[in-house]
């Protein structure tokens, strides 16, 4: 059964940037796409993007396109979002999740979660 961990959250000031990971452990990403997502406060839980297996094909949300950016590296079982401009309104707990298909992405659905890292934007 595969464990997802993110890491590489914290505290950053507007304009600036970080990057998160998600590692797999008990199994692997193999065929399997991999979506990030991320929960604010008081908010439900929204789609950042996501990436295929091959790495060949990423989807964004409108409200990060072009600022994040999904990559992987399978041999690593790992797959990272790169956040840059960061803004306040990207603070949230982001959490990447294995996923079966792309409908599963749109619906945000998926048998396994991280355990979320947090990301805090200042103005």
């Amino acid at each position: 059964q595969v464990q997802l961990v993110e890491s590489g959250g914290g505290l950053v000031q507007a304009g600036g940037s970080l990057r998160l990971s998600c590692a797999a452990s008990g199994s692997t990403f193999t065929g399997y796409i991999i979506g990030w997502f991320r929960q604010a406060p008081r908010k439900e839980r929204e789609s950042v993007g996501a990436i295929s297996w091959s790495g060949g094909y990423t989807v964004y949300a409108d409200s990060v396109k072009g600022r994040f950016t999904i990559s992987r590296d399978n041999a690593k079982n790992a797959v990272y979002l790169q956040m840059n401009s960061l803004k306040p309104e990207d603070t949230a707990v982001y959490y990447c999740a294995v996923l079966s298909s792309w409908s599963d992405y749109a619906r945000g659905r998926s048998g396994y979660w991280g355990q979320g890292t947090q990301v805090t934007v200042s103005s």
